[in-house]
């Protein structure tokens, strides 16, 4: 039997069965050990199964396209998020030119900047606001004013966002997903995402998520994994570690 018609079967029968275990495939289908498990790291490469320890699960598809205010998101795993907002915020330094996306992570950062020699650039008008309460440069994004997230969005936001190069930059997301990448609901707020991370420095792109956005996915793709450090605050699971950058924030960190 081929290997892509071998992966066809596993992928049949994960999906019909909602899990199986290494030992089951091998004596379905008479190869060795290391047979089965390249096979099932490669579906699991490819986000079509989730690759767990002695087997694999179904993978699981969540969607989030009803998005919350950002006073109701603010109260969902509110500690993981300050542990990841304090660790982003630890990472700005003198002279940086940093990007902070709308959202409630990176609003929860604003606690925690200390760096007064770098100049802050947002689309939050929240944001700007606690900003330059602390004595910080800030500039803010102009353009359309999305209600619930409190977010700069439009044509003209994209205008401003492109004439700026970040040395660093700090974005949330709805979703992380294997298959789709990092989602949000609303494809202005993608635009805008997406323009900033594509202007912000390689390596220096950040986006920041607790653990229950793992496996969602929203309407828009605003990023791939490529390039990008994934700051959490609980270890993914293999099948993300293997094809995105990931920083665990601990309790203690």
């Amino acid at each position: 039997m081929l290997t892509e018609e071998r992966k066809a079967k596993i992928l049949e029968i994960v999906n019909k069965k909602n899990s199986v275990s290494v030992p089951d495939l091998i004596k379905k289908f008479g190869v060795s050990e290391s047979t089965i498990r390249r096979d099932i790291t490669s579906l699991s490469r490819e986000g079509k199964i989730l690759k767990v320890h002695g087997g694999a699960v179904k993978l699981e598809e969540r969607t989030k396209d009803d998005e919350p205010s950002v006073l109701q998101k603010e109260t969902i795993n509110k500690d993981e998020k300050i542990r990841i907002a304090r660790y982003a915020a630890s990472l700005i330094q003198s002279g940086d030119v940093v990007f902070i996306d709308a959202g409630t992570t990176t609003h929860f950062m604003l606690d925690f900047i200390t760096e007064k020699r770098a100049t802050y650039v947002t689309n939050a008008v929240s944001h700007a606001k606690d900003l330059v309460r602390k004595g910080f440069k800030v500039l803010l994004i102009g353009g359309e004013l999305k209600e619930n997230t409190e977010a700069v969005v439009g044509a003209d936001a994209i205008l401003h966002i492109q004439k700026y190069h970040f040395t660093k930059g700090f974005f949330g997301t709805n979703g992380v997903n294997i298959k789709l990448g990092f989602t949000t609901p609303d494809v202005r707020e993608a635009l805008i995402k997406r323009v900033a991370i594509e202007n912000t420095q390689a390596g220096q792109r950040f986006v920041l998520a607790d653990h229950d956005k793992f496996g969602l996915s929203s309407a828009v793709t605003f990023s791939d994994f490529s390039g990008v450090l994934l700051v959490t605050d609980k270890y993914p699971g293999d099948q993300y570690a293997e094809i995105v950058d990931v920083k665990i924030v601990l309790g203690n960190s």
